[in-house]
């Protein structure tokens, strides 16, 4: 899909709903592979997915006191004993019904569709999920905005210097520095905290070889647990985070209706060598090879009885949710 320059353009494939190419001046600034087969093989990361029944962390990896039940899920959270990003087998593992061709809100895009039954991945329900990804060129930048129908989020690893092996140098703004803590199984106390090694909101910071080393989810509307809808998408949309990069003057800027973001660092990201059709090698992947920005509610709202308002859907409701990637070169 072009956001009508050709240099600026996207390419999405129906595993996982997944986000292959953002283009920027030629330049692609999100993680993947140049093949879809490769998704399949390589793809333990969970590059440019869509993430879901949920998203994160669920903690014990088991929901309680759900209908009166009890639903275990899949344990995959390394030495943690959580179920993470929907199970060993979640959406973005899944084939999705497109891409559609549409036109959404003045925009050309691309509509996805899938059914998750009741049972998959221990999850209870059968619920219908949409994703929408819509594009275009505003006052010379490139925009694409990312719609989601129910519990989900996408899970692009970002670079705005892609040629290089690391994120080193990446000027960093994020709109909140209010975290939530976390016990050590990386599952939230649920104190809202400042976080200890970034400046205050709107202060930019740079990613060094090493430092800050984060892996956190940043709180962006502290009432949500009372105030948050199910469907945020005609909430205004709020600043996450901004990034560029010296070397290339490229900058991304992300917008969302969501209360929350995960914000990844990736220094426990590996993504191993792979080798294309043609016998192309593609180089492994290492740590601070990308950053994941994650527009969301809450880690481990489903868990949370005083948090779930956020998330559990019941028949005939709809989650929803909105954000805006908008990117230039300078």
């Amino acid at each position: 899909m072009s956001a009508t320059d050709p240099d600026s353009a996207f390419t999405f494939l129906s595993q996982g709903a997944l986000i292959q190419e953002f283009r920027v001046t030629g330049h692609n600034i999100v993680q993947g592979f140049p093949e879809a087969k490769l998704y399949r093989t390589h793809n333990d990361a969970y590059l440019g997915e869509t993430i879901g029944r949920t998203t994160n962390r669920v903690e014990g990896a088991k929901l309680e006191n759900i209908n009166g039940q009890t639903y275990e899920l899949a344990i995959n959270d390394g030495k943690n004993p959580n179920s993470l990003h929907g199970g060993s087998k979640g959406w973005g593992k899944q084939d999705f019904e497109g891409p559609k061709p549409v036109n959404r809100h003045g925009r050309e895009g691309v509509r996805f569709r899938y059914l998750s039954r009741d049972g998959e991945e221990g999850y209870p329900g059968t619920v219908e999920c949409y994703v929408w990804y819509t594009a275009g060129i505003e006052g010379g930048r490139t925009v694409l905005e990312v719609e989601y129908q129910v519990e989900l989020v996408g899970d692009d690893y970002l670079h705005v210097n892609p040629t290089a092996p690391t994120t080193e140098g990446t000027l960093v703004t994020l709109g909140t520095n209010q975290y939530l803590e976390l016990d050590s199984n990386q599952i939230p106390t649920g104190q809202i905290t400042t976080y200890p090694t970034i400046p205050e909101a709107g202060t930019p910071f740079t990613l060094d070889v090493t430092e800050p080393a984060i892996d956190d989810c940043f709180i962006i509307d502290s009432d949500a647990p009372s105030s948050c809808r199910l469907d945020t998408r005609a909430l205004p949309l709020r600043a996450v985070a901004t990034m560029s990069h010296p070397s290339t003057g490229l900058h991304l800027e992300i917008q969302s209706t969501e209360p929350a973001f995960q914000f990844y660092t990736a220094d426990g990201l590996y993504v191993p060598e792979a080798v294309t059709e043609k016998g192309v090698k593609i180089p492994a992947r290492g740590k601070r090879s990308g950053i994941a920005i994650e527009p969301s509610r809450y880690v481990n709202c489903a868990s949370k009885e005083e948090w779930r308002g956020m998330c559990i859907l019941r028949k005939g409701q709809l989650w929803g949710a909105k954000s805006v990637y908008t990117a230039w070169k300078e």
